[in-house]
């Protein structure tokens, strides 16, 4: 019963934060959605931020996951790393409390909406970076600096799905794929071609 109840504070917790955002979102309005009193909530967590917290590990857990069902291991790298990164930065775009909270994040600047932002971020890089060291061990791309070529992937990938399409037609998954390839994967690849 204690863990029901529990999980059903986070479960509110989280589609207010996905409807007001970080800032905007109080105990008073979690403790409404989910039909406790307030107090029920701070016999479970301290304050705001360390439900936030938990909320953003939960998140976090689900991105890895979407990026882990992405890895084919009869697939080479490249094509691995695209979907995984595709996966992710999708499963970004398609919920709505990553989309609320990236964009308090830029409007608004909110100190510990930030600090998740760079915490996902940091996740996908330790992810990418993983996938490029063993790359690296099988031979499958040349050797290079794990962290700073997951940075140039994260990076890439995210100007091409976010910055591309401010001002331009949205690129297709496959116009993405290409264009990395063209531009990352054969400077890793061994070939000369």
């Amino acid at each position: 019963m204690t863990f029901d109840r529990r999980e059903h504070i986070v479960e509110a917790a989280t589609r207010s934060f996905s409807l007001f955002g970080y800032k905007a979102t109080t105990m008073d309005q979690v403790a409404k959605l989910a039909n406790v009193g307030k107090g029920t909530i701070y016999t479970f967590f301290k304050n705001k931020e360390e439900l936030f917290d938990e909320i953003v590990e939960n998140l976090i857990a689900d991105m890895k996951r979407a990026a882990a069902e992405a890895i084919d291991p009869t697939r080479d790298f490249q094509e691995n790393i695209h979907q995984a990164l595709y996966n992710m930065l999708e499963f970004r775009m398609e919920h709505q409390l990553t989309i609320k909270i990236f964009q308090e994040g830029q409007e608004v600047g909110t100190p510990v909406v930030q600090e998740m932002i760079d915490r996902v971020e940091q996740e996908i890089l330790s992810f990418i970076q993983g996938k490029v060291e063993i790359a690296i061990e099988r031979k499958q791309i040349k050797p290079c600096d794990p962290e700073k070529t997951a940075f140039v992937l994260l990076k890439m990938y995210i100007a091409f799905i976010f910055d591309w399409e401010k001002k331009r037609t949205p690129l297709s998954k496959e116009e993405i794929a290409e264009l990395f390839d063209l531009y990352i994967i054969k400077g890793l690849s061994w070939s000369d071609a």
